[in-house]
């Protein structure tokens, strides 16, 4: 009884109307609606199946007539509670989670491209996302990469047929930040569906939804997860975009209202069909982590400037792209958009000095290909994650062979320092 008084009492706090800071609503979110036996995290459910007393019921849940759980592949609990989290942190209107950052990202080419589509992205991608498109590519969509720095190079990129623009926020590794609120303008008055990956700022740092994006990307193994130890991604609707305008819905999903038709097609192609879930303890974990998002971004921040700065004025190194630094090309773009610049920076040595011998004397920066990590990681960008696409592709990214990314942890800012100062020391 007092349990079930407790859990009562708490739903109705959280139901109020009132407007809350981000960690708080983040901290309490899972309290907004009845937990069982008044657990203050929403339990882990391993079941794959739901049943329901009344056989109508169930047919009413698949034909989406009332809320509740078909299969595990398509929800769960555990993991509703999870987007119910990164739909509030991204003010929007519903999120989808999925195995991986890819998984979402994969998504959108799976259920909401056809052959003949266009597409535009940014050519300044993380390697993965890169070949991902290459692979849609080979599949009848076409793409054509530009600077999205400009966005003016967007619009000049744009056909009859382009049916989506997509950008990072912060370009993963060289750190590029993209034109958010000219391109975001310019898919409005188009009428085109502009997906932001908001993974390198996460929502802590800048909401998509501010400059017109109608799909979110986050990769929640990164910061908001913080821990290394889940790997997951969501797709985020903010409610921006008029899915009555995209022509590849297909009739069944148009028996929903509107605003749902692109999170409904999602949720049976990328899921369903598909089948990049989510598990529930991987959802847990993410669920965890993401409490102290806040806090770690603005340590991990204040790492990542401190240490840009001592490595710029360092004569050994050659150059560091980080957008919180004055030098950087789009450093007054990144000022007026997010709070912070994030976490993550990269920057290229002097000749003379390798790279690998380099990360070698380093003793808390890991060698490790994560980033959003409580610990630092580092990584020699040309020789591993952007080895595949060859030497060419990554002149034209501006992907020095000498280019380590740097992953800031939440460790001591004066050991940080000391630590890739002496490794300078040959």
């Amino acid at each position: 009884m007092a349990a079930r008084l407790r859990a009562g009492m708490a739903a109705s706090i959280m139901n109020d109307k009132k407007n809350y800071g981000f960690t708080t609503t983040i901290l309490h979110n899972d309290r907004r609606k009845p937990i069982e036996h008044g657990s203050l995290h929403k339990p882990v459910h391993t079941s794959v199946a739901f049943g329901y007393n009344d056989a109508r019921q169930l047919a009413s849940v698949f034909q989406g007539k009332e809320p509740g759980f078909r299969y595990g592949r398509q929800g769960n609990p555990t993991v509703a509670a999870l987007e119910d989290k990164i739909t509030r942190m991204e003010d929007g209107l519903a999120t989808l989670c999925f195995a991986t950052g890819m998984a979402a990202i994969g998504a959108l080419f799976q259920a909401l491209l056809r052959k003949g589509d266009h597409v535009v992205s940014s050519s300044f991608l993380f390697g993965n996302t890169n070949s991902l498109w290459q692979t849609a590519a080979g599949q009848g969509v076409d793409v054509a990469f530009v600077d999205a720095t400009d966005a003016a190079n967007v619009e000049a990129a744009l056909t009859p047929a382009t049916r989506m623009v997509f950008v990072e926020t912060i370009a993963n590794p060289r750190t590029q930040v993209a034109d958010l609120a000219r391109i975001g303008q310019l898919c409005r008055e188009r009428g085109i569906l502009y997906v932001v990956d908001n993974t390198m700022t996460t929502p802590y740092l800048f909401r998509p939804k501010s400059v017109g994006a109608g799909l979110v990307v986050n990769a929640l193994t990164k910061s908001i997860a913080g821990h290394g130890i889940a790997l997951g991604g969501a797709l985020t609707d903010t409610g921006v975009f008029d899915w009555t305008t995209y022509p590849n819905i297909a009739p069944n999903y148009q028996r929903n209202p509107p605003a749902q038709w692109g999170m409904a097609q999602l949720r049976a192609k990328a899921l369903r069909d598909f089948g990049a879930s989510l598990g529930p303890e991987a959802a847990h974990h993410i669920a965890l982590g993401a409490e102290t998002l806040a806090l770690r971004m603005e340590r991990t921040s204040a790492n990542a400037l401190a240490l840009a700065q001592m490595l710029e004025a360092d004569p050994r190194v050659g150059a560091v792209h980080y957008p919180g630094l004055a030098s950087h090309p789009q450093h007054a773009l990144a000022s007026g958009l997010f709070r912070t610049c994030g976490s993550l920076f990269s920057f290229e040595l002097t000749d003379g000095i390798d790279c690998f011998d380099y990360l070698n004397r380093l003793t808390l920066g890991i060698p490790a290909s994560n980033l959003g990590d409580t610990r630092t990681l580092v990584i020699p960008v040309a020789h591993t994650i952007f080895y595949e696409m060859g030497a060419e592709r990554r002149a034209s990214m501006g992907i020095a062979e000498s280019l380590i990314r740097v992953s800031v942890g939440i460790e001591d800012t004066a050991d940080l320092l000391e630590d890739f100062r002496k490794a300078l020391q040959a």
